[in-house]
């Protein structure tokens, strides 16, 4: 692995990134519309929002991070750009270390963007720092963005890399404790949810919420940022030059 080539795909990502407004729009605008919408859905009825709106930062970030990544690599494959920068001296972790480096920076953007526009604009109520809950978001999305990733590479459509959402997203929605708290499922769902990486999300950014610290943040925000990591390494050993 090269920091050269790594930096060379961070920045080729970038640059097309700043060419397509509508990713721009997607990453950096629909989070807050989003959490704009549900405040001021439940806006006559106190205390909804303050419940919902943390674990919604978790949830809109890793969700658009990972239909994201996953169509934006699948459209490298499809049109042989991978192909052809795998065939100079380029190899498979400089390509996605760069990519999750390029969508770090994004993620880093949209969690700035998101929980600002959170707690200053629809008011949401957090006891702990404002910055932990930015950090939280920031290592949802890239975990979003790892997830996205791995599954590009079992993906031969654009259409096909989203209908992985139900196989990768969907499972994580329902029991990572948005519902219902995951100690009050039956035992099967609630071991089922421990092996969950957005439940550990869920619980980090309940904990800031909450004003809780120490263990009860970083324990939990480790075992996402290790699952990222997991899935990095996966993508890596199955990323496929061309798509067949």
């Amino acid at each position: 692995m090269s920091p050269n080539r790594t930096l060379a795909t961070t920045a080729r990502v970038l640059k097309q990134l700043s060419h397509d407004p509508r990713s721009i729009v997607l990453l950096l605008v629909a989070p807050s519309l989003l959490v704009g919408l549900f405040a001021w859905l439940f806006d006559t009825q106190p205390g909804v929002f303050d419940r919902y709106g943390g674990p919604l930062l978790a949830l809109f970030p890793f969700i658009l991070m990972f239909v994201i990544t996953s169509i934006t690599t699948l459209r490298e494959r499809r049109s042989g750009t991978l192909e052809r920068l795998m065939s100079t001296t380029m190899n498979k972790p400089d390509f996605i270390i760069g990519y999750g480096v390029a969508f770090g920076f994004m993620a880093t953007l949209q969690a700035v963007v998101t929980v600002t526009f959170a707690v200053v604009l629809c008011g949401l109520s957090v006891e702990g720092p404002v910055w932990q809950l930015g950090l939280v978001a920031v290592v949802d999305a890239i975990l979003g963005t790892a997830l996205g990733l791995f599954a590009s590479a079992f993906a031969r459509t654009e259409f096909q890399a989203v209908q992985f959402m139900p196989l990768f997203v969907f499972p994580q929605i329902i029991l990572g404790g948005l519902f219902m708290p995951r100690e009050d499922m039956p035992d099967a769902l609630e071991t089922i949810s421990d092996w969950l990486p957005l439940s550990y999300a869920i619980d980090a950014i309940n904990a800031v919420t909450a004003g809780d610290s120490g263990a009860d943040l970083f324990i939990p925000l480790g075992v996402v940022g290790a699952f990222a990591l997991a899935a990095l390494v996966l993508a890596s050993l199955t990323l496929r030059r061309k798509t067949p």
